[in-house]
């Protein structure tokens, strides 16, 4: 059995039922309400909940016993709360070493939301043992991992306290031949820019409007067409899903339809049939019928809701907004576009969105657009958003350019109209008068825009850059697919450098390379701060072009949307 399989038939709770209060029943000898079992995240609000409920028991002149047990691991913070509480010895305390979920056949979670705001706001390196630590159960699971790429600095502590249990434990792997090929592992403030753009494949929209928890969404009665919520498992169990998932939005009707058409017709072969083909048709295939029907059913209302409520965001205006921000052309009209938005109170997380996709493809605001922005935005949405600048200023998301550090779209419009070689003498000339965009120099470096001649074709996608509607392709799963190509970060040195990342790129390949050709073709992508669908859509396309098989493990799926609520001091 191959490790996606196995990953697929691993049975393990799930995040809402990690974070539930359970109350445990005990055996007979002991009542039940005399002993409380706290299965929680090792949070200090958690803490100051027991706390405050063993403190009142006390008052009532209860007398109980508790224990708590934190998942994914025990903190010391969390015990100095109950200490400080005064409860700490009324309270025993243990851990559960809870850190992989897998949510669908090539998707593990950790299920830590919090990661990303811990780490890249906070500077916390809590969560860095937590990650290491999976990466060793997996390693233990799949053998060793012959070839590990990695860039960022969250990405480089991980794989160092990793690398430090595999040497403490080296017999479990040692002598065993890896299942796994190739491991990498990015930071997320590596690509900003792919987890702030809107999501057009099907799988990202549904996360996009009605928030995917745990690889399952709750439908409201606006797509189940009844009174009733119903909630669905996003997987590949689900096989009407599983075929639309990857696909850009505008293909999802069409395929839809047919697959409408092909059940009414396997329904239709019901008539002329005698009494034995009635009999094995009701008990061989009705059932299944039934049940591709009722996701069809769901499916389609799913897709009626996102069209309505898109059409009422003017979804297209957006979008193109978006794509001439990454472009670099129509800045001006664009930073008015935002302005609108704000103005208009459409959104504030949209509007702090927009905000940061335009500061860091602009590598960030002029003073002026900045002050401007930020006090229409204050204006607008209310003072108390005021703090949330702060965060996103201290994380790199909205900055403001230092005197001479502007640039505009100019170079890159002029590099349009000339051949590569003369770009290139320009290039240099306006290097002399202002600092380069990165994003604008990694943009072109690694073609994340491609260049079209007639109309993309999303029904036959040719790269990658379908999941933006053919008008970008992620930043992270372009490096992937170029360290793929050379096995290493050599001929990328620059791309490193305009990154940030000069001492935080690395490679690891092992000198006996026992992978067998299966192997050597299965990949493991490793996020730190999320990952969006619109990511793992173009890497399993991209997987499907070269003949790779990728499993990705992320700290928690993630979307702009949550990206600006993780920095946001206002909470909804």
């Amino acid at each position: 059995m191959s490790p996606l399989d196995r990953i697929a038939n691993v049975s393990i709770l799930k995040q809402h039922e990690v974070d539930k209060l359970y109350k445990v029943e005990n055996k007979p000898a002991v009542s039940s309400s005399e002993q409380l079992c706290f299965l929680v995240r090792p949070r200090i609000k958690n803490m100051r909940y027991v706390a405050s409920l063993v403190n009142a028991d006390k008052l009532a002149g209860r007398t109980r016993k508790y224990k708590v047990i934190f998942s994914p691991q025990k903190f010391h913070a969390c015990e100095m709360v109950l200490e400080e509480e005064g409860v700490y010895g009324d309270v025993s305390c243990d851990e559960w070493a809870f850190s992989l979920l897998p949510l669908d056949v090539d998707l593990l979670s950790m299920e830590l939301p919090e990661f990303f705001r811990d780490y890249f706001l906070e500077g916390d390196q809590r969560w860095i043992n937590t990650v290491a630590q999976a990466l060793h159960l997996l390693s233990t699971l799949y053998g060793p991992f012959p070839n590990c790429y990695g860039i960022g600095r969250c990405t480089k502590m991980s794989y160092e306290l990793w690398r430090k249990l595999e040497e403490e434990e080296d017999g479990e792997t040692k002598g065993r031949r890896p299942e796994i090929g190739h491991v990498f592992l990015l930071d997320r403030d590596v690509d900003f820019v792919t987890a702030l753009c809107s999501q057009v494949v099907y799988e990202g929209l549904v996360d996009d409007t009605f928030r995917v928890k745990c690889g399952s969404v709750d439908f409201g009665p606006e797509v189940t067409s009844s009174d009733r919520s119903l909630k669905v498992l996003l997987n590949a169990e689900d096989k009407v899903f599983n075929e639309i998932r990857n696909e850009h939005f505008s293909n999802v009707f069409g395929f839809l339809s047919q697959k409408a058409r092909n059940l009414q017709a396997q329904y239709d072969r019901r008539r002329g049939m005698d009494i034995k083909q009635m009999k094995n048709f009701v008990s061989q295939e009705l059932k299944g019928l039934k049940q591709e029907h009722r996701l069809l059913s769901v499916h389609i209302g799913a897709c009626e809701s996102i069209m309505k409520k898109k059409t009422k965001q003017d979804f297209q205006e957006l979008i193109k907004t978006e794509h001439a921000l990454l472009e670099g052309f129509n800045i001006r009209e664009s930073t008015s576009y935002i302005e609108e938005h704000i103005d208009r109170q459409v959104s504030p997380i949209e509007s702090l969105r927009l905000m940061c996709l335009l500061s860091i493809t602009e590598n960030g605001l002029i003073p002026k657009d900045y002050r401007s922005l930020k006090t229409q935005y204050l204006q607008s949405y209310g003072p108390e958003h005021l703090l949330t600048f702060s965060n996103l200023r201290r994380a790199g998301l909205l900055t403001e350019q230092a005197p001479g550090d502007t640039l505009t779209a100019v170079e890159s419009k002029v590099s349009k109209l000339v051949t590569d070689k003369a770009a290139g003498k320009i290039t240099d000339a306006f290097n002399s008068l202002a600092k380069r965009s990165n994003f604008r120099a990694i943009s072109k470096k690694l073609n994340l825009i491609p260049r079209v001649d007639g109309e993309y074709d999303l029904k036959v996608p040719r790269d990658m850059a379908y999941v933006f509607s053919g008008a970008y392709v992620p930043l992270s799963c372009r490096l992937i697919e170029q360290v793929l190509e050379r096995r290493s970060w050599q001929g990328l040195d620059e791309v490193v450098r305009l990154l940030n990342c000069n001492e935080l790129a690395f490679t690891d390949v092992t000198k006996e390379d026992k992978a067998s050709s299966e192997s050597s073709r299965l990949i493991m992508v490793v996020f730190l701060g999320g990952c969006t669908f619109s990511e793992i859509s173009a890497l399993r396309f991209l997987g499907r072009e070269k003949g790779y098989r990728f499993i990705f493990l992320t700290t928690a799926v993630t979307n702009s949307a949550r990206l600006m609520e993780a920095m946001s001091e206002v909470k909804a």
